[in-house]
């Protein structure tokens, strides 16, 4: 699907949409939990779906109504089970390991760019503890028991890697440790890791990069969970602010959210926005002009490609580091976001770890590739806003990997386009 954009000017309010982060993880442990579990999640994506069918696969009851999941832990597990993860690399990189858990004979389906992502080391240590992962094409192949014990991981590759160990630790019996190395990435989504399995009553004790995990407990649910509004999707809009005439605003945000994400208000503070928050709801205008930062992309990658936009609007040369492991994702996001602003007239240059940004007062308009990739697309609708002319998106259905409303949303404030005959 293509959508043509037309020169407009957003402004108003609109209410944010679930954290997926946080939902696959209260999913995961809601599955596993002593009794049924009510998670309110006013919307869904693709991503969620994904791990939600994934669990039912493994025996768990997963119904969606009412703005709600409905979740019912698994009573007897399947000898065998077929998995599809569709792209999420969320849902493979935290049930791998479950299922090793568990003790299930799996095939693990896997689309898009996702089976060439890496899976290493995880896989490696899965298999040194007891798993045989073979790969076929798009297909992991999955047998074997995980057992107790003591387990490594480099966390400066996906902080994935260390949320999938932790959810099979708690589900084995006995104590186990796991040893973090390396410059560990993204450390605030391990802390939503943390707080959500707790939050079912795992024990899990952190000293520095060591976790200890007492397996063989039954996990407990109080019955209900919420799942708070998304700061990466938020983001969007709250960069929308600092390019349109009028002021934006997001409700249902929490602004003590454990997301790493929400980050983005102190950055866009720092490219001279006036940002306010009251009552879960948080609103982004430009205050004056918006002039040159620097960017420490290291525990926010997901942030990176809108907040490029922001910098390819401001008075000055922005560097945007530490980002490489942007390459890793749905597309090469470093490569996908240059392309994509470039062709619509900014002047961005990639480094070997992100971007050198040097500003421009406007944007001309054009063509823009989106590689497929859910945040290329909304970065490229955001940039819109400062083109002179119109915007036309090739792939824009990506979105509905993590925001399948967006396209409505970017609508009821104001934003103008048309869906292409392809």
């Amino acid at each position: 699907m293509n959508i043509k954009i037309q020169p407009s000017s957003l402004g108003g309010v609109v209410r944010a949409v679930p954290s997926k982060s946080q939902a696959h993880r209260m999913l995961i442990c809601a599955a596993f939990a002593s009794g049924q579990t009510k998670i309110y999640c006013p919307r869904t994506n693709d991503d969620i779906i994904a791990t939600a069918a994934c669990l039912t696969a493994l025996g768990a009851k997963i119904e969606y109504e009412s703005s709600e999941f409905r979740v019912t832990p698994a009573s007897r597990l399947p000898e065998k089970a077929s998995l599809d993860v569709g792209e999420s690399g969320s849902t493979l990189r935290f049930l791998l390991p479950v299922v090793g858990a568990l003790g299930v004979d799996c095939e693990i389906k896997m689309h898009g760019r996702l089976p060439d992502r890496p899976l290493f080391p995880l896989d490696a240590e899965l298999e040194r503890h007891g798993m045989n992962i073979a790969k076929e094409a798009d297909t992991l192949l999955c047998s074997g028991k995980l057992g107790a014990g003591e387990y490594t991981i480099d966390g400066g590759i996906s902080s994935q890697f260390v949320s999938g160990l932790l959810f099979a630790l708690m589900l084995l019996d006995g104590e186990s440790k796991l040893f973090v190395t390396g410059n560990i990435q993204s450390v605030d989504y391990i802390t939503m890791t943390l707080e959500a399995m707790r939050k079912f009553g795992a024990s899990v004790d952190v000293n520095e990069n060591i976790y200890t995990v007492k397996g063989g407990k039954t996990l407990r649910t109080n019955g209900t969970a919420k799942v708070d509004g998304d700061w990466s999707s938020a983001a969007f809009w709250l960069c929308a602010g600092a390019l349109s005439d009028k002021k934006i605003a997001l409700r249902g945000m929490n602004p003590d959210s454990s997301q790493g994400d929400k980050r983005v208000c102190d950055l866009l503070e720092s490219f001279g926005c006036k940002l306010e928050s009251s009552d879960g709801e948080i609103s982004c205008e430009r205050d004056d002009k918006l002039c040159a930062t620097v960017v420490d992309g290291a525990d926010i990658p997901d942030l990176i490609p809108v907040l490029a936009v922001v910098a390819a609007l401001s008075e000055g040369k922005t560097a945007i580091k530490n980002a490489e492991r942007l390459r890793l994702k749905e597309s090469d996001r470093l490569t996908a976001t240059a392309n994509a602003l470039n062709s619509l007239g900014a002047d961005i240059r990639v480094t070997d770890d992100g971007f050198i940004i040097n500003g421009v007062k406007r944007l001309s308009g054009g063509k823009v590739d989106g590689a497929g990739d859910h945040r290329i697309v909304m970065a490229a609708a955001i940039a819109s806003l400062a083109c002179d002319g119109e915007v036309e998106i090739c792939g824009a259905e990506a979105v509905s990997k993590s925001y399948p409303d967006f396209w409505r949303d970017f609508e009821a404030l104001g934003g103008k386009f048309e869906i292409l005959e392809n």
